[in-house]
């Protein structure tokens, strides 16, 4: 257990930080779904409009620290390129 005010604190902090970045995580995978249930319905216009959407979001996780630059790159990219070929 933290002996220090300090510790004390830092733990209380990470806890708040932790519910925060959960629910950044939970709302760039929500939008990432929204993109492939599109896809897999075969709608290219609402698959579009879904990646126009959450393509935002993945760059605004890499801005805040939650997901890593190559990750959103990748993720994007490779969205980007299934709803091409649709």
């Amino acid at each position: 257990m933290a002996n220090t005010p300090q510790a004390r604190k830092r733990i209380r902090r990470n806890e708040r930080r932790a519910e925060i970045n959960t629910n950044r995580m939970s709302r760039i995978r929500s939008f990432v779904k929204k993109v492939e249930s599109a896809i897999a319905g075969g709608d290219k216009t609402a698959a579009a409009d879904a990646l126009k959407a959450a393509q935002p979001e993945l760059a605004r996780g890499v801005a805040r620290g939650v997901i890593h630059k190559n990750t959103a790159a990748r993720k994007m990219s490779r969205l980007t390129k299934r709803v091409a070929s649709l």
